[in-house]
């Protein structure tokens, strides 16, 4: 997965396991789980101690997680894990999302969407690939699409289309937020409209978003 550092970071649940003492119907039970969370596919006892509930699945009487979250005993020794982690966002009409530039063609660029404006502690649901089309990246005519994007840039864009993912940059708060030079693979400040190497001096231009360098979204 894509990873936006420095600017950005996706946060990771890190899971200790320790015994945990539960009871069920007044007795006692030892039971090795996380403190607080399980993981899917994590042993919670077998069909004759308990009875799988929502979260939980029964394989060769053995009773198992079936997602992540905290584990439960409800009545009649029904076991059951509740869900704790956010559900990822899927990607809708109307987003703004930051991804990564992968592939420049003659007539799309091709973006690894990383994460969604407004939800970026979390991955988006799947791994997605957007596509800006030439016509979509600024006002006015673009002859050149590797004028206005480089290879690994860090673009801010607009979903124009879900199903598609195509992605616009035609704002003055979209565009490229990061980018590195193509000959030294330092990365460049901008001075006024362009993009300048301090290393080797050279000069790029792109579809600059207006907070490029700010590490903002």
């Amino acid at each position: 997965m894509l990873s936006l550092l420095p600017f950005y970071s996706f946060n990771l649940t890190l899971f200790y396991k320790r015994d945990r003492i539960i009871e069920v119907n007044g007795e006692s039970k030892k039971m090795e789980r996380g403190d607080k969370f399980v993981l899917p596919g994590d042993f919670l006892g077998t069909s004759e101690e308990f009875i799988p509930g929502s979260g939980v699945y029964d394989e060769g009487g053995n009773l198992y997680a079936s997602q992540i979250g905290e584990v439960s005993i409800g009545d009649n020794r029904v076991i059951y894990v509740h869900p704790k982690v956010e559900t990822p966002p899927t990607i809708e009409e109307g987003d703004v999302v930051i991804g990564q530039v992968v592939d420049i063609k003659d007539n799309v660029t091709i973006v690894n969407i990383a994460c969604v404006k407004g939800k970026e502690k979390r991955e988006v649901a799947a791994p997605s690939q957007g596509i800006i089309h030439i016509s979509n990246v600024k006002s006015g005519y673009v002859t050149e699409l590797r004028q206005e994007f480089g290879y690994l840039d860090l673009v801010k864009a607009r979903v124009i289309d879900a199903k598609t993912l195509r992605l616009s940059t035609d704002a003055k708060d979209l565009g490229v937020i990061k980018a590195m030079c193509m000959k030294c693979k330092r990365d460049l400040k901008r001075r006024g409209n362009v993009l300048s190497c301090e290393r080797c001096k050279r000069v790029e231009t792109r579809k600059l978003s207006e907070d490029y360098g700010k590490g903002l979204i």
